[in-house]
Protein backbone atom coordinates (compact mmCIF):
# COMPACT_ATOMS: atom_id res chain seq x y z
CA UNK A 1 0.00 0.00 0.00
CA UNK A 2 1.26 3.07 -0.91
CA UNK A 3 2.40 5.99 1.88
CA UNK A 4 1.90 9.37 1.99
CA UNK A 5 5.11 11.30 1.96
CA UNK A 6 6.25 12.45 5.66
CA UNK A 7 5.66 16.31 6.23
CA UNK A 8 7.69 18.18 8.96
CA UNK A 9 5.87 18.34 12.18
CA UNK A 10 4.62 22.29 13.29
CA UNK A 11 6.86 23.32 15.31
CA UNK A 12 3.88 25.19 17.35
CA UNK A 13 2.16 21.66 17.76
CA UNK A 14 3.71 19.75 19.95
CA UNK A 15 1.06 17.56 20.39
CA UNK A 16 -2.13 16.10 19.13
CA UNK A 17 -5.16 14.44 21.17
CA UNK A 18 -8.19 13.05 19.97
CA UNK A 19 -11.12 14.04 22.16
CA UNK A 20 -14.08 12.32 23.50
CA UNK A 21 -16.12 15.02 21.08
CA UNK A 22 -14.31 16.37 18.31
CA UNK A 23 -14.88 19.82 17.15
CA UNK A 24 -16.72 18.76 14.46
CA UNK A 25 -18.92 16.67 15.64
CA UNK A 26 -21.97 18.85 15.60
CA UNK A 27 -20.87 21.76 13.17
CA UNK A 28 -21.88 22.60 9.80
CA UNK A 29 -21.59 25.07 7.88
CA UNK A 30 -24.45 26.81 5.30
CA UNK A 31 -21.02 26.26 2.73
CA UNK A 32 -17.57 25.11 2.54
CA UNK A 33 -16.17 27.07 5.32
CA UNK A 34 -15.93 25.99 8.99
CA UNK A 35 -17.85 26.81 11.28
CA UNK A 36 -16.57 28.29 14.50
CA UNK A 37 -16.14 26.17 17.89
CA UNK A 38 -18.38 28.26 20.32
CA UNK A 39 -17.68 29.01 23.63
CA UNK A 40 -19.20 26.09 25.87
CA UNK A 41 -22.62 27.61 28.01
CA UNK A 42 -24.08 25.86 30.77
CA UNK A 43 -27.69 25.57 29.80
CA UNK A 44 -30.00 27.27 32.01
CA UNK A 45 -33.06 24.80 31.60
CA UNK A 46 -33.74 22.08 29.63
CA UNK A 47 -33.32 22.74 25.81
CA UNK A 48 -35.29 22.01 23.39
CA UNK A 49 -33.51 19.04 21.52
CA UNK A 50 -36.11 18.18 18.66
CA UNK A 51 -38.73 20.61 17.05
CA UNK A 52 -42.74 20.89 18.54
CA UNK A 53 -45.19 20.73 16.31
CA UNK A 54 -46.20 24.03 15.05
CA UNK A 55 -48.93 25.30 16.93
CA UNK A 56 -50.56 28.63 15.95
CA UNK A 57 -49.78 31.47 18.62
CA UNK A 58 -46.89 29.92 20.10
CA UNK A 59 -43.87 32.11 20.90
CA UNK A 60 -39.94 31.22 21.33
CA UNK A 61 -38.74 30.57 24.92
CA UNK A 62 -36.42 34.41 25.87
CA UNK A 63 -32.94 34.15 24.33
CA UNK A 64 -34.15 32.26 21.01
CA UNK A 65 -35.90 32.46 17.71
CA UNK A 66 -38.75 30.13 16.00
CA UNK A 67 -38.72 29.37 12.37
CA UNK A 68 -41.53 27.12 11.28
CA UNK A 69 -39.44 24.01 9.21
CA UNK A 70 -41.93 21.75 7.50
CA UNK A 71 -44.79 21.07 9.93
CA UNK A 72 -42.67 22.01 12.76
CA UNK A 73 -41.26 25.28 14.74
CA UNK A 74 -37.38 24.68 15.51
CA UNK A 75 -35.82 27.34 18.17
CA UNK A 76 -32.80 28.35 17.71
CA UNK A 77 -30.18 30.77 19.14
CA UNK A 78 -28.71 33.34 16.83
CA UNK A 79 -25.17 35.49 16.90
CA UNK A 80 -23.52 37.71 14.75
CA UNK A 81 -20.09 37.83 13.82
CA UNK A 82 -17.56 39.13 11.71
CA UNK A 83 -17.49 35.43 9.52
CA UNK A 84 -18.98 35.68 6.14
CA UNK A 85 -21.20 32.87 6.06
CA UNK A 86 -24.04 31.58 8.39
CA UNK A 87 -22.83 28.39 10.21
CA UNK A 88 -24.82 25.75 12.41
CA UNK A 89 -23.76 24.37 15.35
CA UNK A 90 -25.85 21.41 17.17
CA UNK A 91 -24.53 21.64 21.18
CA UNK A 92 -26.38 20.81 24.63
CA UNK A 93 -28.80 23.72 24.15
CA UNK A 94 -30.50 22.80 21.07
CA UNK A 95 -28.96 24.81 17.86
CA UNK A 96 -26.95 27.83 17.31
CA UNK A 97 -26.60 29.95 14.41
CA UNK A 98 -23.67 31.94 13.72
CA UNK A 99 -24.28 34.56 10.57
CA UNK A 100 -22.94 38.18 9.67
CA UNK A 101 -24.22 41.23 10.51
CA UNK A 102 -25.75 42.05 6.70
CA UNK A 103 -27.63 38.91 6.27
CA UNK A 104 -30.98 39.56 7.32
CA UNK A 105 -33.15 36.80 9.57
CA UNK A 106 -35.33 35.86 7.03
CA UNK A 107 -32.32 34.96 4.27
CA UNK A 108 -31.25 32.77 7.78
CA UNK A 109 -34.41 31.10 7.78
CA UNK A 110 -34.00 30.08 4.53
CA UNK A 111 -30.72 28.93 5.27
CA UNK A 112 -32.01 26.82 8.14
CA UNK A 113 -34.67 25.37 5.80
CA UNK A 114 -31.83 24.76 2.97
CA UNK A 115 -30.08 22.39 5.50
CA UNK A 116 -33.08 21.09 7.73
CA UNK A 117 -32.40 17.77 6.90
CA UNK A 118 -28.80 17.97 8.11
CA UNK A 119 -29.98 20.07 11.12
CA UNK A 120 -32.83 17.66 12.18
CA UNK A 121 -30.41 14.47 11.83
CA UNK A 122 -28.43 16.44 14.79
CA UNK A 123 -30.85 17.43 16.83
CA UNK A 124 -32.26 13.37 16.64
CA UNK A 125 -28.87 12.09 17.91
CA UNK A 126 -28.32 14.71 20.60
CA UNK A 127 -31.41 13.92 22.04
CA UNK A 128 -30.78 10.31 22.25
CA UNK A 129 -27.42 11.06 23.89
CA UNK A 130 -29.06 13.16 26.40
CA UNK A 131 -31.54 9.71 26.83
CA UNK A 132 -28.72 7.98 27.30
CA UNK A 133 -27.49 10.17 30.07
CA UNK A 134 -30.60 9.78 32.12
CA UNK A 135 -30.30 5.93 32.35
CA UNK A 136 -29.38 4.48 35.72
CA UNK A 137 -25.59 3.99 36.16
CA UNK A 138 -24.36 0.32 36.89
CA UNK A 139 -24.97 -0.69 39.94
CA UNK A 140 -21.81 -2.52 41.80
CA UNK A 141 -23.13 -5.93 42.62
CA UNK A 142 -22.70 -9.91 42.28
CA UNK A 143 -24.37 -10.13 38.64
CA UNK A 144 -23.99 -6.53 37.05
CA UNK A 145 -22.47 -6.56 33.44
CA UNK A 146 -20.26 -4.03 32.25
CA UNK A 147 -18.77 -3.21 29.00
CA UNK A 148 -15.60 -5.10 27.81
CA UNK A 149 -14.24 -5.07 24.07
CA UNK A 150 -17.42 -3.92 23.05
CA UNK A 151 -19.34 -7.08 24.79
CA UNK A 152 -21.00 -6.73 28.23
CA UNK A 153 -19.68 -9.26 30.75
CA UNK A 154 -20.87 -10.59 34.40
CA UNK A 155 -19.34 -9.41 37.35
CA UNK A 156 -19.32 -12.00 40.15
CA UNK A 157 -18.24 -11.24 43.77
CA UNK A 158 -16.49 -13.96 45.88
CA UNK A 159 -16.28 -13.67 49.51
CA UNK A 160 -12.85 -15.39 50.51
CA UNK A 161 -9.81 -14.18 52.56
CA UNK A 162 -7.47 -14.10 49.32
CA UNK A 163 -8.16 -11.14 46.84
CA UNK A 164 -7.86 -11.57 42.66
CA UNK A 165 -9.60 -11.22 39.76
CA UNK A 166 -10.21 -13.88 37.19
CA UNK A 167 -11.75 -13.39 33.93
CA UNK A 168 -13.73 -16.98 32.06
CA UNK A 169 -13.71 -16.04 28.38
CA UNK A 170 -16.45 -18.92 27.69
CA UNK A 171 -18.85 -17.29 30.21
CA UNK A 172 -17.73 -14.11 29.77
CA UNK A 173 -17.84 -13.82 33.56
CA UNK A 174 -15.31 -11.35 35.80
CA UNK A 175 -14.89 -13.34 39.01
CA UNK A 176 -13.52 -10.99 41.92
CA UNK A 177 -12.95 -12.39 45.32
CA UNK A 178 -12.92 -10.14 48.09
CA UNK A 179 -12.94 -10.32 52.10
CA UNK A 180 -16.17 -10.21 53.20
CA UNK A 181 -15.61 -6.45 54.97
CA UNK A 182 -14.77 -5.20 51.53
CA UNK A 183 -16.60 -2.40 50.57
CA UNK A 184 -18.14 -0.77 47.05
CA UNK A 185 -14.67 1.32 46.27
CA UNK A 186 -13.04 -2.18 46.91
CA UNK A 187 -14.70 -3.96 44.42
CA UNK A 188 -14.40 -0.62 41.74
CA UNK A 189 -10.23 -0.81 42.61
CA UNK A 190 -9.95 -4.54 41.49
CA UNK A 191 -12.37 -4.31 38.41
CA UNK A 192 -10.59 -1.48 37.17
CA UNK A 193 -6.81 -2.69 38.20
CA UNK A 194 -7.91 -5.81 35.80
CA UNK A 195 -9.19 -3.86 32.97
CA UNK A 196 -6.25 -1.47 32.79
CA UNK A 197 -4.00 -4.59 32.79
CA UNK A 198 -6.00 -5.55 29.75
CA UNK A 199 -5.93 -2.42 27.97
CA UNK A 200 -2.22 -2.35 28.17
CA UNK A 201 -2.14 -5.78 27.11
CA UNK A 202 -4.41 -5.09 23.84
CA UNK A 203 -2.35 -1.83 23.41
CA UNK A 204 0.86 -3.17 23.22
CA UNK A 205 -0.22 -5.90 20.71
CA UNK A 206 -2.16 -3.45 18.39
CA UNK A 207 0.46 -0.83 18.08
CA UNK A 208 3.09 -2.37 16.84
CA UNK A 209 0.45 -3.64 13.65
CA UNK A 210 -0.17 -0.34 12.94
CA UNK A 211 3.26 1.08 12.90
CA UNK A 212 4.70 -1.52 10.57
CA UNK A 213 1.67 -0.67 8.36
CA UNK A 214 2.62 3.36 8.68
CA UNK A 215 6.37 2.41 8.24
CA UNK A 216 6.66 4.95 11.67
CA UNK A 217 8.11 3.93 15.08
CA UNK A 218 6.88 5.04 18.21
CA UNK A 219 9.44 6.01 21.01
CA UNK A 220 6.75 4.45 24.06
CA UNK A 221 2.87 4.47 25.29
CA UNK A 222 1.31 4.97 28.58
CA UNK A 223 -2.22 4.75 29.82
CA UNK A 224 -4.29 7.65 30.28
CA UNK A 225 -7.12 8.43 32.52
CA UNK A 226 -7.88 11.53 30.94
CA UNK A 227 -11.42 12.85 31.37
CA UNK A 228 -11.85 14.51 27.26
CA UNK A 229 -9.31 12.72 25.59
CA UNK A 230 -9.27 9.56 24.16
CA UNK A 231 -4.98 9.71 22.89
CA UNK A 232 -2.79 11.67 22.30
CA UNK A 233 0.58 11.66 20.42
CA UNK A 234 3.82 13.93 21.24
CA UNK A 235 6.22 14.98 18.15
CA UNK A 236 8.73 12.47 20.46
CA UNK A 237 6.48 9.93 19.63
CA UNK A 238 5.09 9.14 22.97
CA UNK A 239 1.32 7.93 22.33
CA UNK A 240 -0.64 8.12 25.51
CA UNK A 241 -4.27 6.08 25.05
CA UNK A 242 -7.21 6.37 27.23
CA UNK A 243 -7.45 2.98 29.53
CA UNK A 244 -11.63 3.00 28.96
CA UNK A 245 -11.56 2.10 25.30
CA UNK A 246 -10.70 -1.94 26.93
CA UNK A 247 -14.92 -1.20 26.94
CA UNK A 248 -14.95 -1.24 23.04
CA UNK A 249 -14.87 -3.31 20.19
CA UNK A 250 -11.62 -3.86 19.00
CA UNK A 251 -12.15 -1.70 15.48
CA UNK A 252 -12.60 1.29 17.87
CA UNK A 253 -9.45 0.49 19.70
CA UNK A 254 -7.60 -0.09 16.32
CA UNK A 255 -8.85 3.45 15.40
CA UNK A 256 -7.36 5.58 17.84
CA UNK A 257 -4.66 3.60 17.87
CA UNK A 258 -4.06 4.15 13.88
CA UNK A 259 -5.04 7.73 14.58
CA UNK A 260 -2.49 8.55 17.01
CA UNK A 261 0.35 6.94 15.11
CA UNK A 262 -0.90 9.30 12.05
CA UNK A 263 0.47 12.20 13.64
CA UNK A 264 4.25 10.58 13.56
CA UNK A 265 3.52 11.28 9.85
CA UNK A 266 1.53 14.54 9.78
CA UNK A 267 1.16 16.31 12.88
CA UNK A 268 -2.22 18.29 12.51
CA UNK A 269 -5.63 17.13 11.17
CA UNK A 270 -5.23 17.91 7.32
CA UNK A 271 -6.77 16.32 4.61
CA UNK A 272 -3.27 14.86 4.35
CA UNK A 273 -3.63 13.39 8.12
CA UNK A 274 -7.08 12.30 7.59
CA UNK A 275 -5.74 9.78 4.01
CA UNK A 276 -3.16 8.78 6.06
CA UNK A 277 -5.82 7.16 8.42
CA UNK A 278 -7.87 6.10 5.59
CA UNK A 279 -4.61 4.48 4.28
CA UNK A 280 -4.06 2.01 7.25
CA UNK A 281 -7.66 1.98 8.58
CA UNK A 282 -10.54 2.38 5.71
CA UNK A 283 -13.25 2.33 8.20
CA UNK A 284 -12.16 5.05 10.45
CA UNK A 285 -15.58 7.13 9.32
CA UNK A 286 -17.91 4.69 11.32
CA UNK A 287 -15.66 4.54 14.45
CA UNK A 288 -14.75 8.20 14.71
CA UNK A 289 -18.84 8.33 14.77
CA UNK A 290 -19.05 5.72 17.60
CA UNK A 291 -16.54 7.36 19.62
CA UNK A 292 -17.94 10.91 19.14
CA UNK A 293 -21.52 9.55 20.75
CA UNK A 294 -19.71 7.95 23.32
CA UNK A 295 -18.64 9.79 25.91
CA UNK A 296 -17.95 9.24 30.26
CA UNK A 297 -21.81 9.55 30.70
CA UNK A 298 -22.03 6.28 28.88
CA UNK A 299 -19.37 3.95 30.58
CA UNK A 300 -19.22 2.19 34.05
CA UNK A 301 -18.31 5.03 37.05
CA UNK A 302 -15.17 4.04 39.10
Amino acid sequence: MKLLRQTPPDPNQLSLQLDFFSPDFSAQPAVDQPAPVPTPVAPKEAPELFPAPATPGSVAQPGRRRVQVRDHFLEYRLARSKRRTIGFLIDEDGLRVTAPKWVTVAEIENAIRDKQRWILTKLAERRERSARRLQPHMQWCDGATLPYLGNDIALRILAAQATGVTYNAETRELTVSLPPEAGEQQLKDRVQGWLQLEAKRVFAERLPVYAEKLGVTYHSFALSSATTQWGSCTVEGKIRLNWRLIHFALPMIDYVIAHELSHLREMNHSPRFWATVQSIFPEFEMAKRVLRESGPDTLPIF
